[in-house]
């Protein structure tokens, strides 16, 4: 739930950097922020790689800064998760 003063924008993650902050481009121009994730997308370890679309928080006092709300969707033929092996299935066959 977003507070009715904060700027709701979207763009495309950039750089990837420690402590869960990244470096977002925004789309209305050449403009990056520095953002992090949200504590909702914290608590559902939520992923988050180079080039995937975001949707940003933004406080109208300081507008280098962002807070990540949702991821936006994948293609999906370009990021499927990848299928665990039958070999490390709990109560399957054992090798």
């Amino acid at each position: 739930m977003t507070t009715p003063n904060t700027i709701e924008v979207e763009g495309t993650i950039v750089t990837i950097l420690p402590g869960t902050m990244f470096r977002v481009e925004l789309d209305e121009g050449q403009h990056q922020v520095l953002a992090h994730i949200s504590g909702k997308m914290r608590k559902h370890f939520v992923r988050l790689t180079c080039g995937d679309r975001v949707k940003l928080e933004m406080s109208p006092h300081d507008l280098t800064k962002a807070r990540i709300l949702y991821r936006l969707d994948r293609p999906s033929q370009d990021h499927r998760p990848a299928r665990r092996s039958q070999r490390f299935r709990r109560g399957g066959r054992k090798p």
